[in-house]
């Protein structure tokens, strides 16, 4: 029989159990074991209960164990030996288990009445560890996801932010980190974009992103950066964000290099405008052959006669033939070029020593008058690779460009010929041909590989040189260049594969 009124020991666990919050759990029940323990003078009371997290039970016991907590797997492998009542939770099955060992006979209603105390006490706990279970397992899925969706972002391979409706730079991907400003991102979330994109004026960039706020447009526009070979082009599209309802609250900025899409995009038009002019000037050039060849029969049948009849005028019209002669030469000769650059050769190639074939361009430019007012910077990188070619015809390419070149250097200058690896692609070369003159204006560098365009002189060219070259070195499977700024010269840099690339 209890030695303390049963009302006392119930008050007394009450009070324990409402003042759990400024105790921990496992303290607060053994505190409970232990008043019921005195109030009934039992050997031992136990309070089972299941593990955080866990299926298994352990116990909270007075007097408590000098082993620690006992453990069973399930509540059927609770040792009893005394009174035993089963916790519900409240509702809750298998909450737990009171346990009290060596209890007089007349107490098991204080231990019932103490039951029905712990277990809605019990189903508290419970239901506060499986809603912070579940929450712990919301908060790492919302982490795992947030993880994931960043590392698809800074896995883009182009550049991406994102500014809010006051300007301020919410995310910077690692392309941006690692882009050509360079800045890390720590430095950058937080602060307005006019004060990290500094290249742009602030009015026409703030009005770039009015544009999107206020309109929900998306808006994109190509803009170079650098100049000379080291200019690239990015294409920036800024893209409208809603998180939620109509208004815009975002602006999605995505930066990507689109410098190898133009030059593509600008060979494949020069490709399709020269094979279109190919075609006619075939069809035109083998039209016009035929009165050349009519014309220069005629010039040498009237010299014949001329020299038969002799007279005064004899010298005089014998000078305007000779220059009929000569002009159907030349008309020839414009002809033969426009009908190799639209129906190439097809000439046969093998492995050759570029380094050497450059030397005999050389050799035979030295020979020219202009050469000699020049300085030339050779430079032909040794161990070059082969490259499959037909001499004649890479010879022909690089004597067109030097006399070009000697062209542009009337007053005399500086000639750069190099040959190397190319820095782009491992399996070809490149001969780079520099000059120190006038240089080409930008609106003429995408025509000058065009039949008959030239900026020379009216008399100094016939515009094919540079159109023939540029046929010739697109059957070699290679590209040609170029890098030219006015006043400070021009640099063709001819691309060819190396042998077994």
């Amino acid at each position: 029989m209890t030695t303390t009124s049963p009302f006392e020991v119930l008050a007394t666990i009450a009070r324990l159990l409402r003042a759990a919050g400024d105790t921990g759990t496992d303290e607060t029940l053994a505190a409970v074991a232990e008043a019921l323990r005195r109030g009934l003078s039992a050997g031992s009371v136990a309070i089972w209960l299941r593990e955080p997290n866990g299926t298994a039970f352990y116990a909270v016991s007075a007097p408590a164990s000098a082993d620690g907590p006992a453990i069973a797997a399930t509540l059927d492998l609770i040792p009893s030996g005394g009174e035993r009542a089963v916790l519900d939770g409240g509702g809750i099955a298998a909450a737990g288990a009171l346990v009290v060992t060596d209890a007089a006979a007349g107490d098991a209603a204080l231990v019932a009445a103490v039951a029905d105390l712990l277990s809605p006490f019990l189903g508290a706990l419970q239901l506060q560890e499986d809603f912070a279970t579940e929450v712990a397992r919301h908060s790492r899925a919302i982490d795992d996801q947030r993880r994931f969706t960043g590392l698809i972002i800074d896995s883009l391979p182009v550049g991406l932010y994102v500014v809010d409706r006051h300007y301020r730079i919410q995310l910077w991907n690692r392309k941006r980190e690692t882009g050509t400003q360079g800045i890390r991102r720590n430095h950058v979330v937080g602060r307005t974009v006019f004060d990290v994109l500094t290249r742009q004026p602030e009015a026409e960039l703030r009005s770039d992103f009015d544009r999107v706020f206020e309109r929900g447009e998306l808006v994109q526009t190509d803009t170079e950066v650098g100049s000379g070979a080291s200019a690239r082009t990015y294409r920036l599209t800024r893209i409208p964000m809603r998180l939620e309802g109509d208004s815009i609250t975002h602006v999605i900025t995505i930066g990507e290099d689109v410098s190898e899409w133009r030059a593509v995009q600008a060979r494949i038009l020069q490709s399709e405008k020269l094979a279109a002019i190919g075609q006619l000037a075939a069809g035109v050039m083998h039209e016009i052959n035929n009165p050349l060849a009519t014309i220069a029969a005629c010039v040498a049948a009237g010299e014949g006669w001329l020299g038969e009849a002799g007279s005064r005028a004899g010298p005089a019209i014998a000078e305007y033939l000779g220059i009929i002669d000569r002009e159907v030469l030349r008309c020839t000769r414009i002809v033969d070029g426009l009908l190799d650059f639209s129906r190439p050769a097809g000439k046969a190639k093998a492995p050759a020593d570029l380094n050497a074939i450059v030397d005999e361009a050389l050799f035979l430019l030295q020979h020219h008058a202009r050469f000699k007012s020049i300085r030339l910077d050779r430079r032909l990188e040794p161990g070059l690779p082969q490259a499959v070619v037909n001499t004649e015809q890479v010879v022909q390419v690089l004597m067109a460009l030097l006399l070009n070149a000697l062209d542009a250097m009337a007053e005399g200058g500086e000639l750069g010929v190099r040959t190397a690896r190319s820095e782009r692609y491992a399996d070809e070369v490149v001969i780079e041909i520099e000059d120190s003159g006038a240089g080409i204006a930008p609106a003429d560098q995408s025509k000058i590989f065009e039949p008959f365009f030239t900026t020379k002189p009216p008399g100094r060219g016939t515009g094919l040189g540079l159109s023939i070259c540029y046929g010739i070195v697109e059957d070699h499977r290679g590209r040609i260049e170029v890098d030219s700024q006015p006043g400070r010269g021009s640099t063709f840099r001819v691309f060819l594969p190396a042998h077994g690339g």
